[in-house]
Parts: C-alpha cells; sequence; structure tokens
C-alpha cells in the first residue's frame, strides 16, 4: 500500500465520521422542535368575537385543552372555522400552554333584495342564490349568486343579462345584498340548420328535437331558448331516433351554435355522418351456463330477423331475457347483444350471449336531489331491492321509467363499492321539475247535442304532494253546456303496479231536442300484463235527466200532478203543461218522436255497471304516434241496481305508419264496432243505445247516422266503422308553428233497433255511410285544433249532415 493510498483513506474516514456527527446533531434539533411545536395545550383563548360564542369557536376547532397540539393541527382548525362562513378573518398562535384564536367575523345578512328584475320573480332569483337573511355575509358566495343569477337568466334566453352586487351597512354589523339587474334583450334561435342529412330533411330532424327556431309563438312556447345543455339533449335525442331506424353507425360529427350579437341571435348547426341503413340480420341466443334452455327464450325476442334495425328493440330483448332468466332462477345471468355487420347486404346479425355475471349484490339505493318526491315513488321503479342481484340492465330500464315519469330535468344513475367486496350501492341523482299544469281550453262546437262557444279551465298535479299521484280539477262553460270533473289516479295502489283511482262529473247540455243532466262517477283499477298489454276493471255509476228545449222541468209520472202525470203518461204529450210555477201553459211537444218523449217522461235514470277492458299498444309516441298498433276491448255490464239492464260490447283497432320518412306523410288505419243487449225482459231503454254521426263518418251531425223516428235520433243497438287517413306538413310552411294537412275517408254504419216498425220510424236496417274530405290540423302552443271539411259519398236521406267540423282545446 503506497502512502498516497494510506492518506486518501484517513481523509475519507476522517469525512464520514463528520457526516455521521452533523445528521445525529440535526436529528436531535428536529427532536426537539417537534416535541416544542407539539406542546400540550391547557388553555384556549378566543378573541375578536361578539356574535359567536367563544365554546362554539373552541367546538368547531376540534382542539381540546390536555390535547397535544402540533402545527398541523393548528392550521386544521383554521381550515374548519373558515368553512363555516361565519368569519373573514382568523389567526391563531401559540404561547406556552396557551392557544390564542383572533377572529374577524363576518357580518349578517339583513335582507337579500333584488331590483331590475320583471322577468323572473323574487322567489325564482331566492331560490337560486345561497345568500339568505340571518346568514353570515360572504363575498365568494355572493360572487357564487352572481352566477347563479346570470344561469338563471340564460335559461329563459336572456343570457345578456347583467348582475351588479351592492352591499348597504345598516350598522351593528348587519348589512343588507341587494342584486342589482339589467335583464337584456331575449336571445332567440335565428336558425337550426343539419349538414350531412340525407335520408331524413331538415324539417323532419327539427321535429325531433326540442329546441326549435324563433317565430311568431315563441313567446308562448318557450322553447326557442338556447341552452347547451339542452343541445347536448338534443344530441342524445337525434342519435337514438336514427338508431332506431337502422342507421346504426349514425354519428354526430359537430353541434355549434354561433351567436350574433347584433340580432342577439344564435345559429345552430349540426353535422352528422348518416351512414348505411341496416336491417335485422340471424337472430341467435347461445349460453354458457349450464341448465339454460335458450329455446324457451326465443318467445321473449323483439328483434326479427328483416326488419329494420333498432336499438330500442334490442334493449327490450335484454330486458325481457334478463326477467325470464331471473324468473327460472338464473339471478346473476348478464345478457350481452352481439352484432356482426355484414356491410354488402347492410344487415346486422344479433347473438344474444348468456354468461355467469359477477356474484355483486346491492347493498343499497340512495337516492339525491329528490325535495319534493318520496323516496318511494323512485325506488318502486326499480326492479331490483337492496341484497338483490346486480344487474345493470335492470338499473337501465329504472332509469328509462324514472324518466318517462316527467317528474324530472335530469335522471343519472351511478354505482359505488359498497361495505364489501361483492356489495354495491347504487345511487340515484335526480333533478326535479315543476309537475303542476295549469290549462285553459277554449273553442266552438258543430254537435247538435251541444252547439257554440265553449271554454274550459283545469287545474292538475301529476306529483300530488310528491306521492306520484295525478289529480286534475276541471270546469268546462259553454253556451249550451256546463260540466264539472273530479278526477284522481294512485298509479301504485297497495306497492303494486296497479293505477287505482276514480272520476265524479257533473254535465247539463242544451241540445236542439231536449235538454240533459248528467251527474256520476267510476271507481277503477288498471294493471299492466306486459309492457304493451294492460287489463282495467270499474265500477261506474250515473244518473241522467231529460227534458225540453223549451226550459219545461219534466216531473217523473209518480208525481201526483195530474196535469204533468197525464200528459207524460200519454205517448203522444198534449199542449196542457204546467210552467214552472204550476200555471197551465201552451207548448209544444218535447220532440217529434213519442219514443224520446216517453223517455224523457220517464227520467231521471240511473244507471250502475261494471265494466273491463283490454289494450294493447305498440304506439312509439301516444301524443304524436307514426309508428305501431292501439288495440282497445271491452264490455259493460249494467243492472247491479238501477234501472237500466244490458250488455255493451265495443272494441277499436288502429294502425300507425310513417309512409314516408322524407317527408314526414304519417298513415293511419282504423276500425271499431259495438253491440248492445238488453238482459232483462223490459228491453233496452232508448238511451241505452249507441249515438252515432261524425265521431264514426265524418261529415255527418253527431247524431245524423242510424234510427230515427219523425227525424228524430233514437239510437241503434249495432255499429261499425272503418277510416284511412294520411297527414302530412303543409309545403312552404315552417314547421314549427305545427301546421299539418289531413286528408281521410270514412265509412261506416248505425242500425238495429227494437222500435222497427214503429210509425216513423227508419234507418234500422244496415246501410253504409261514406265520406271523403280533407283537414287542417294545427298542434297550437294551447292545445290541438283541428279543422274538418267531409262531403258525404253516400247517405241516407233522414241523415243530418254536417259538412265542416271545428274542434279546439288549450293548454298551457
Amino acid at each position: 500500500m503506497t502512502a498516497g493510498t494510506k492518506i486518501l483513506r484517513a481523509a475519507t474516514a476522517i469525512a464520514l465520521s463528520s457526516t455521521v456527527l452533523a445528521t445525529t446533531a440535526l436529528t436531535v434539533q428536529l427532536a426537539s422542535v417537534t416535541a416544542a411545536s407539539a406542546a400540550t395545550v391547557s388553555r384556549i383563548v378566543v378573541r375578536g368575537n361578539s356574535r359567536v360564542d367563544a365554546d362554539t369557536i373552541r367546538g368547531f376547532m376540534q382542539i381540546k385543552p390536555g390535547q397535544n397540539v402540533t402545527a398541523a393541527d393548528q392550521d386544521a382548525a383554521v381550515r374548519r372555522l373558515y368553512s363555516t362562513g361565519l368569519f373573514s378573518n382568523v389567526r391563531v398562535s401559540q404561547s406556552g400552554s396557551t392557544l390564542t384564536v383572533q377572529v374577524d367575523e363576518n357580518e349578517v345578512v339583513n335582507q337579500v333584495l333584488f331590483q331590475g328584475n320583471s322577468k323572473l320573480k323574487d322567489k325564482q332569483l331566492m331560490d337560486a342564490v345561497q345568500t339568505a337573511p340571518r346568514g353570515a355575509y360572504s363575498k365568494s358566495i355572493v360572487d357564487a349568486d352572481v352566477d347563479a343569477i346570470k344561469k338563471a337568466y340564460t335559461s329563459i334566453g336572456r343570457s345578456d343579462a347583467v348582475v351588479t352586487p351592492q352591499i348597504q351597512q345598516i350598522g351593528k354589523g348587519q348589512v343588507n345584498v341587494i342584486f342589482n339587474i339589467q335583464e337584456g334583450d331575449r336571445t332567440k334561435i335565428a336558425s337550426i340548420s343539419f349538414v350531412g342529412n340525407k335520408a331524413f330533411g331538415d324539417s323532419r330532424l327539427k321535429h325531433v328535437i326540442a329546441l326549435r327556431e324563433s317565430g311568431l309563438l315563441s313567446f308562448i312556447q318557450r322553447d326557442d331558448v338556447y341552452d347547451p345543455q339542452r343541445l347536448d339533449a338534443d344530441e342524445e335525442t337525434l342519435r337514438k331516433f336514427y338508431y332506431n331506424h337502422g342507421y346504426a353507425d349514425f354519428r354526430i360529427l359537430s353541434a355549434v351554435a354561433e351567436l350574433d350579437p347584433k340580432q342577439n341571435s344564435y345559429y345552430i348547426t349540426i353535422t352528422v355522418d348518416e351512414g348505411e341503413r341496416y336491417t335485422f340480420g340471424k337472430i341467435t341466443i347461445d349460453s354458457t351456463i349450464e341448465g339454460v334452455d335458450t329455446q324457451s327464450l326465443y318467445s321473449d325476442l323483439d328483434t326479427t330477423e328483416g326488419e329494420v334495425y333498432s336499438a330500442k328493440e334490442v334493449e327490450d330483448t335484454l330486458v325481457n331475457l334478463t326477467n325470464a332468466l331471473a324468473n327460472k332462477g338464473f339471478a346473476f345471468a348478464q345478457v350481452t347483444p352481439r352484432g356482426n355487420r355484414d356491410f354488402a347486404n347492410h344487415t346486422i346479425a344479433i347473438d344474444y350471449v348468456i354468461d355467469q355475471g359477477p356474484r355483486v349484490y346491492v347493498e343499497r339505493i340512495e337516492i339525491r336531489g329528490n325535495t319534493k318526491t318520496r323516496d318511494y315513488v323512485i325506488r318502486r321503479e326499480f326492479d331490483i331491492a337492496e341484497g338483490d342481484a346486480f344487474n345493470q340492465v335492470l338499473i337501465q330500464r329504472a332509469k328509462q321509467r324514472l324518466e318517462d315519469l316527467k317528474y324530472f330535468n335530469t335522471v343519472k344513475i351511478s354505482t359505488a363499492p359498497g361495505s364489501e367486496p361483492d356489495r354495491v350501492i347504487v345511487i340515484v341523482d335526480v333533478n326535479e321539475k315543476p309537475t303542476g299544469e295549469i290549462s285553459v281550453g277554449g273553442g266552438y262546437t258543430t254537435s247538435s247535442e251541444s252547439s257554440g262557444p265553449v271554454a274550459e279551465v283545469g287545474i292538475q298535479e301529476r306529483n300530488f304532494l310528491g306521492r306520484g299521484q295525478f289529480i286534475k280539477v276541471s270546469a268546462g262553460l259553454g253556451t249550451n253546456s256546463r260540466s264539472y270533473q273530479l278526477s284522481f289516479t294512485e298509479p301504485y295502489f297497495l306497492g303494486q303496479r296497479l293505477a287505482a283511482g276514480f272520476d265524479v262529473y257533473h254535465t247539463k247540455t242544451t241540445g236542439d231536442d231536449y235538454d240533459v243532466t248528467r251527474t256520476g262517477g267510476d271507481v277503477r283499477l288498471a294493471a299492466p300484463i306486459t309492457d304493451h298489454l294492460t287489463a282495467q276493471v270499474a265500477y261506474n255509476y250515473k244518473r241522467e235527466s231529460y227534458g225540453d228545449s223549451t226550459g219545461l222541468t219534466v216531473i217523473n209520472p209518480s208525481d201526483t200532478s195530474t196535469t204533468i202525470k197525464s200528459t207524460c203518461g200519454d205517448p203522444n204529450p198534449q199542449n196542457n203543461l204546467n210552467d214552472k210555477g204550476g200555471n197551465p201553459i201552451k207548448a209544444p211537444s218535447f220532440t217529434n218522436s213519442p219514443i224520446i218523449n216517453q223517455a224523457i217522461c220517464n227520467s231521471p235514470y240511473s244507471t250502475s255497471s261494471v265494466s273491463y277492458s283490454l289494450t294493447y299498444n305498440t304506439l312509439d309516441n301516444n301524443q304524436d304516434p307514426r309508428d305501431g298498433f292501439k288495440v282497445q276491448a271491452g264490455q259493460e255490464f249494467a243492472g247491479l241496481g238501477g234501472d237500466a239492464r244490458y250488455i255493451k260490447t265495443t272494441g277499436k283497432a288502429t294502425y300507425f305508419n310513417l309512409l314516408s320518412e322524407e317527408y314526414d306523410v304519417i298513415g293511419q288505419l282504423s276500425g271499431g264496432a259495438g253491440n248492445v243487449m238488453s238482459l232483462g225482459s223490459g228491453g233496452l231503454r232508448v238511451f241505452d243505445n249507441f249515438f252515432k254521426g261524425e265521431d264514426i263518418v265524418r261529415g255527418f251531425d253527431s247524431r245524423g247516422i242510424g234510427p230515427r223516428q219523425y227525424g228524430v235520433a233514437i239510437g241503434g243497438r249495432d255499429y261499425a266503422n272503418v277510416s284511412a287517413e294520411a297527414t302530412f306538413p303543409l309545403p312552404g310552411i315552417n314547421r314549427d308553428l305545427g301546421f299539418r294537412g289531413a286528408v281521410f275517408a270514412d265509412a261506416g254504419s248505425l242500425w238495429d233497433s227494437e222500435y222497427a216498425g214503429q210509425p216513423g220510424v227508419v234507418g234500422t236496417d244496415f246501410a253504409v255511410r261514406a265520406s271523403a274530405g280533407v283537414g287542417l290540423i294545427w298542434a297550437s302552443p294551447f292545445g290541438p285544433l283541428r279543422v274538418n271539411y267531409a262531403y258525404p259519398l253516400k247517405k241516407e236521406k233522414f241523415d243530418d249532415t254536417q259538412q265542416f267540423s271545428f274542434g279546439f282545446s288549450s293548454r298551457f
């Protein structure tokens, strides 16, 4: 070893020793500092508070005497005090065992005021802000409130609203917070255009989405308010529309809303890539689970080879298969659709693969955001409950059901890990919307029973008291009519999917031939048998009084008044009737029909009956259908007390089909029939018959066809009708205005009467009436309006015709 090497080693050893000594010294110093900063606190002194009690402040800090307090503990205490919103400044210092807290209290809000607002009321703005009277003033919260108010104005189309906060000192640590608002002008949607669409024209796609271009009626409809969230929702609506019409490759390339500041209007452009249209190819079911009989599951398929591809039908099939497997004991079965595209033939073969899913259970369902709707109203839309096997398909079906309730603006369902690896928490976030509605109806009727101006006012609530119940109160007033009605429905009777409810009503109409007063009601129960089939049973009661149109009071023949008794006992009433004061007067007969006159004299009548009906409904939209069937058939049995003894059988079927997707031409075929038979030896009362006219064959009066006596309708025991119609947008008219044209042809008949052969009775034999015509339909913001012109092509000489008909009901 050389001398140099020895010297180097000695130097290295000395350096290492120095480092160890330095490190040891630093460790001792840090330990000393930590011990000093973690000194025990024996006393907490609070200074600067005047309204908040010192003990309350100590409680917020979560530091107690006798505790070792570190700098981190002090920082955490400061953060907790700030988070209360009670203080504008907090300082903590420690001297020995004493911890001193110096606070500057926030001022207290005395009043929250809004100035300059007219489009939004004070209550609406108070619901939007966080600052509240008797709460602590916070500048950061006020700044957030300014943004919230601007957002509220944006939602009604006033995105250029200016909000300026003002703080008014009133002494004693109190302030008034004033929001000065310049509401600005209402922004509009100047145009909505589509790029890349070939299968559907712009006007058709505009009808699919919710946003509308500004027009003459926008001030009422309020559907021309641009909002990014509404545009996002419309994008999703477009995707569903295309996916359900065969365009499985559909994409939205962009959706841009550009604001023109000069016109204060938005120009919305949606660029799409439709792709090719597909039909369903071969449909198969495969299973990797032992014991699953796949052949027995084919009856649960909603997808059929050769039909136009529809994502909704695939989703419905997933639900059907999942439920069927659960009923067979395979609770954890997981169904996955696997599509195989044939690009050459434009088909998609679907293979529904059944695998064993993970054994995960629902630990709990947590509902958030509902301030009005009760939790159980939301929970009952789930086919799974706490403790059941988790199934994503059923979760998505519950989401769809909640959206269909129309109680919420948005419904979001997510999951979180549970307390165990095989547990999951289902989280339901909802954003509620108003469910009450005031309806106002008006128009002009042209029926013989009640003609002239009519109006109706109603109040309805679809989520009564947050219980999911429906209630409606309405009153109608017309030149020749009065009506009042109360309806109530509980959609989940006894906790089951049974819709139970009742209706009560009172109506009075003054007709050309005689007056009718009806008072009655019903109690009903409806149950879904399948997704498309519903059964309903009901008990019905009504009391009917008939009188003549001169205003005379018709008294029952059992009355002791010999004048009235003799008059009503005679099938041909004489002219010696009494007026309402009991004085003899000269009056004409009630009608030209002795049969009707005798029936009037025998009133009032009471009818007590039970009824049932079955409804099969596959319509794509109940309010504006374009595809599907609706078939309804039922019977009514009268005779549980009351005066009537009969059985009525009725049925109606309607089919809708979109004849042209590009031009939105909708075809409709419908037909109906009915029969009434006596159940007693006394035969039918005349008013138990069917009275038909424009409701089955347009171009005729409301009681314009069927058996008559001396020109007065006496009704018939059988009817049948068919109708064909096509509706289409009016060319050259903006579709957003809601106008559509219609062409139609009707045929039908009302026949058979037990009064056949009596003097003056005609029309008891089967005879077809037919008509053809055109119509104008307006989906107005007040409700649907329709005007028809129908020309009778085939009629009897005694029929009453009415070529123009007008119907109108409004709602807003």
